[in-house]
């Protein structure tokens, strides 16, 4: 089992780093907070989370084991697969979503593409006890101000498609959203299509 990788960033978008570590380059699938905490680093630490299944070889990279943890958690509740774990953590901080969790917010968790009313009770249920050891009880935002322009709405728009969007629906989205929050972030474009789409 991989625990971390420690080497130089070779290329980031907001849904994939590969981090190159002596010659190997190894492409790992991040959150949006993830990809948050790398911008602008050239030597990076991710934590990793590795599936190896007959079909598929997978690497999961976060930036802090807060983050692994609340994705090992999200796994474990029936119906959640790991790109769905990335979607909720790339809408949420880890302590909004533990906000959310805590406080019973099926309604937040439910604005996430592909968590029904049942999953999100669900998942509040499996997890509202084990969060303890992440959550330490205030929600936060690690988002920078930034003006929205064409590269973080292109940026915005590419992340949604290798999330499984379509490009048509998630480009009408995310420039609505440019229109009202001209000052928007990429990341900031991605949160707020995510509960849109």
């Amino acid at each position: 089992m991989i625990e971390y990788l420690r080497g130089e960033l070779a290329e980031l978008t907001p849904t994939t780093a590969i981090i190159e570590c002596c010659g190997v380059g190894y492409e790992t699938s991040i959150t949006l907070n993830t990809y948050s905490a790398l911008q602008g680093k050239k030597d990076v630490k991710i934590y990793i989370y590795e599936v190896i299944r007959e079909d598929t070889h997978q690497l999961f990279g976060f930036c802090n084991k807060h983050e692994r943890e609340l994705f090992l958690l999200l796994i474990s509740v029936s119906g959640i697969g790991g790109n769905t774990a990335r979607t909720i953590l790339s809408a949420f901080t880890v302590n909004e979503l533990c906000d959310a969790i805590a406080t019973g917010n099926e309604v937040a968790i439910k604005s996430v593409k592909g968590i029904g009313l049942k999953t999100a009770q669900r998942l509040i249920v499996d997890l509202k006890d084990k969060i303890a050891g992440i959550y330490d009880g205030t929600a936060s935002s690690t988002a920078t101000a930034a003006p929205a322009n064409n590269d973080n709405i292109d940026g915005a728009v590419q992340a949604l498609a290798m999330l499984g969007f379509p490009v048509s629906a998630a480009n009408k989205v995310v420039q609505s959203i440019a229109k009202s929050e001209p000052e928007a972030t990429i990341e900031q474009l991605i949160k707020l299509a995510l509960k849109q789409l």
